[in-house]
């Protein structure tokens, strides 16, 4: 079956999908054309020598896949999805606020078909849900990191729908300046300029001096995401505010991690009350930041879900307890939730349409 998939390939959330769909596609022995969509960036990953030129020989060969006859599959936000290759085009998506525009619903419904990886997104749409799957790159190290010391981890890129000033703060507010606790913060984010960043960090740290808390650079390889993973005891990245899946603290989960989940949008297809510490939430906040997400754009309009001090510091309590046991029902999820069954159910539906043998 030849396939055309036009998708970014990056050290990002979306060039991260896109990989393990594409590696997923070329093992099957499918005939891929990849489009890739911005600068190809693939140091993150440790592939072979096979699989890089496969992908190589897929991009060189794209314009060959060109065709009314060929399936396109692309890997996107809504916003940039009106454009397409082929006339056939299989959108997989990733929504995170919750008042569809106009806008949003036409190009969702010109697709051929629209794949949202969260069930609350495709709900809102009519469209269909596709879960995302947990990278097999990731592996438990068995390592010990920090002896005697409970180590908190936040990771994704710095911005208002995560909460990151939020989590940040409670978990000062609860531990600052305590030896026997530590946060690490992965939480760079690349639309940041330098300076922009550091004035950032430094007004959630209110011009203080913690020495329990520390910033990681941008970390280049899955392999040392890997490590950062397996360092922690507990996640703190569920705790945003709208998510499309939440990678990060999915891994985190998957690795036999707690983590602490907000139990709304995209946590609810994956985190439950025996795999994750659950908060539920205490209200909505406006999703408008006028940066990411701009009030009165014909994209990513409505509200972020929000959680109370109080729940989160009882969760962390909760999560405590759990610190030394590793977290079985998680590590289920890793077998459970695949880019297998990822593609099986785009290839489902595009066998609809298309003779895929």
């Amino acid at each position: 079956m030849k396939i055309l998939v036009e998708a970014p390939l990056n050290s990002l959330s979306l060039g991260n999908v896109s990989f393990n769909i594409i590696r997923e596609l070329l093992g099957r022995g499918h005939d891929v054309g990849i489009w890739p969509t911005g600068k190809i960036d693939l140091k993150a990953y440790d592939i072979d020598d096979d699989l890089k030129k496969k992908i190589e020989n897929s991009i060189n060969n794209r314009y060959n896949y060109l065709s009314s006859d060929i399936p396109s599959l692309k890997i996107w936000h809504l916003n940039g999805s009106e454009n397409r290759k082929n006339s056939n085009q299989y959108l997989l998506t990733f929504y995170e606020c919750n008042q569809p525009t106009d806008i949003e619903k036409k190009i969702s419904s010109s697709q051929t078909q629209t794949f949202f990886s969260s069930s609350c997104a495709s709900e809102l749409f009519g469209d269909v849900f596709c879960p995302l799957g947990f990278d097999k790159d990731f592996k438990e190290t068995g390592k010990e990191y920090l002896s005697g010391i409970t180590h908190f981890g936040l990771m994704g890129k710095f911005e208002h729908r995560k909460h990151t000033a939020k989590i940040i703060q409670t978990w000062l507010k609860k531990y600052g300046n305590d030896p026997k606790y530590q946060l690490s913060c992965l939480v760079t984010n690349p639309f940041y300029k330098k300076e922009d960043m550091d004035a950032t960090i430094n007004a959630v740290l209110g011009g203080e001096r913690y020495t329990n808390i520390n910033f990681l650079p941008h970390l280049e390889k899955n392999s040392e995401v890997n490590e950062f993973l397996n360092a922690i005891d507990i996640d703190l990245t569920g705790l945003s505010g709208a998510e499309g899946w939440n990678l990060p603290a999915f891994n985190a989960t998957c690795l036999g991690k707690w983590s602490i989940v907000l139990n709304a949008t995209s946590h609810k297809d994956w985190a439950t009350k025996d795999n994750s510490i659950l908060v539920e939430p205490s209200g909505e906040v406006d999703c408008y930041d006028e940066v990411f997400f701009k009030k009165g754009s014909p994209f990513n309009q409505g509200t972020f879900y929000d959680w109370n001090e109080e729940d989160v510091i009882n969760a962390m309590e909760q999560a405590e307890k759990k610190v030394g046991q590793v977290n079985t029902e998680g590590q289920k999820l890793a077998d459970k939730l695949t880019y297998e069954n990822t593609v099986d159910v785009i290839l489902a539906r595009i066998s609809k349409d298309f003779d895929l043998a």
